[in-house]
């Protein structure tokens, strides 16, 4: 290993089907070491994952950093949002995690939300309306489900909160991963207790949340890790809030995230509060809030669009006069959980290259609808958008991204947003910086900025118009049998 001109960091992101590791040189932001170990998630009537797997692949990710782990001064770790974690009185898991997209708990969402006040109290109260993915809609499902599961439970915990519980021995979270719980009041910034009664969760199980920028505790002593006994564990958070501080975001800086689901994020110094639930109002791991808005259907169901009209996912032709909407699998924003995928103005002349930019342009289309909902009105519109996820470096996203926006386009060069974002927070604690700060010392946010052009206006008038016509269509379920 080269010679590192600061202390060493761990950074770790522990995602839905991977644990990966970053040591990070804390002066410059350089990646010194790296690692990646799987985990799987059941295929079952839900989805479900042993918790004992991340702390193995977290282990591994370590093993395979080398003496670079060894050397580090702090750890954080961010992880996937909303899932329920059930631990006994030895700390072991009662049961598989249910995870984010285990969509099980539907019908306790919306009892929920009509049993305590609607949608505008659980946005005031928590700063998000209910759905399926928040924790408390599967901890309402556990107890009608599996009582004797719930009964049996003597800790509750998320993802991140089990891994750095596991390195310090301690029961914590941050304010970032509890505003996804559905139990954490945004507005005391504390557990609410007409929630947990409602649900009958006693608040003694939960963990303690820490302050932003206060040391969650120390690595205990631990065979299976290579970080010395009294290593800095810092609070972690949320991959959302880990990404944003990996981006070093300022408020108003929008971020378009591209992958399987597509989401749109702004740092807000407001707490948000959308009772028609497009925005989810999480909170960061800083201070400030993080408005957030996703879509269900992004590049995974552009390229099956690619598939099925037997193309290359980059041969788009310009030119088109149709409107595909690509909801492959319902859509989340606009909430049309029952739709398929709509085509519409289909002639003679339309070519193949045509029906795939339409994808592209009705997925974008979604995005950039619930981003206006995202940023503060005093955002400014000319601000570069921060292209990330895997569909980023695609030259047909970013044409497309470029035309309906009218923004200009920055694409980030850093990889592993989350890891990183975790490094900066562990860098924090060390330091007393502002993780953002640290961030934005170590330049994650560098990358080629494509110049705006002209928005298409034309286009995004006709997809909205197809969507509002379609909508009674579109909502309707599709038997697919």
């Amino acid at each position: 290993m080269s010679e590192a001109e600061g202390p060493l960091v761990v950074g770790v992101d522990s995602s839905t089907q991977s644990t990966k590791a970053l040591v990070v040189d804390a002066a410059t932001g350089r990646v010194v070491a790296t690692g990646q170990a799987p985990h799987t998630v059941s295929s079952g009537a839900g989805r479900e994952s042993d918790p004992r797997q991340w702390w193995d692949a977290l282990c591994e990710a370590l093993r395979q950093c080398g003496e670079a782990a060894h050397e580090a001064a702090a750890v954080s770790v961010g992880g996937q949002q909303h899932g329920l974690v059930t631990l006994d009185e030895r700390g072991e898991p009662v049961r598989p995690a249910l995870l984010w997209n285990d969509v099980r708990s539907a019908p306790q969402a919306r009892r929920l939300t009509e049993e305590l006040g609607g949608a505008k109290f659980w946005a005031e109260r928590t700063g998000s309306v209910l759905a399926a993915s928040f924790t408390v809609t599967k901890w309402a499902w556990l107890a009608e489900h599996e009582p004797e599961a719930a009964r049996a439970t003597k800790a509750v915990r998320l993802p991140h909160d089990y891994l750095t519980g596991r390195l310090t021995g301690q029961g914590t979270t941050d304010r970032g991963d509890a505003s996804g719980t559905g139990w954490w009041a945004s507005g005391t910034e504390a557990y609410d207790e007409e929630i947990l009664a409602h649900v009958g969760l006693d608040p003694a199980l939960l963990p303690r949340v820490v302050r932003p920028g206060e040391v969650a505790g120390t690595v205990r002593d631990s065979h299976d890790l290579p970080f010395s006994k009294g290593t800095l564990v810092a609070p972690g958070t949320g991959d959302n809030a880990a990404a944003a501080l990996g981006l070093g975001l300022r408020p108003g800086m929008p971020v378009m995230s591209l992958g399987t689901s597509g989401t749109v994020y702004a740092v807000s110094q407001r707490r948000p509060a959308d009772p028609s639930g497009t925005v989810a109002g999480f909170a960061d791991a800083r201070g400030d809030w993080l408005p957030l808005a996703c879509t269900l259907n992004c590049t995974l169901a552009v390229d099956r669009v690619a598939t099925l009209l037997g193309l290359d996912r980059e041969a788009v032709e310009p030119g088109t006069a149709v409107t595909l909407l690509p909801f492959l699998d319902g859509e989340r924003t606009p909430n049309l959980p029952n739709a398929s995928g709509l085509l519409h103005g289909l002639r003679h002349d339309t070519t193949a290259g045509q029906l795939l930019q339409g994808a592209y342009d009705g997925a974008v289309h979604s995005l950039l609808g619930a981003l206006d909902l995202v940023l503060d009105q005093d955002a400014d519109p000319s601000a570069p958008l921060l292209l990330i996820g895997g569909g980023a470096r695609g030259a047909a996203w970013q044409q497309t991204v470029l035309r309906l926006s009218g923004r200009p386009v920055q694409v980030p060069e850093a990889k592993e947003l989350v890891a990183l974002g975790a490094a900066a927070q562990a860098a924090g604690v060390l330091t007393g910086e502002d993780p953002a700060a640290v961030a934005r010392r170590w330049n994650t946010a560098a990358g080629p900025v494509l110049d705006a052009v002209e928005r298409d206006e034309e286009t995004l008038a006709r997809i909205a118009g197809v969507l509002s016509d379609a909508a009674p269509l579109l909502e309707r379920p599709t038997d697919t049998h």
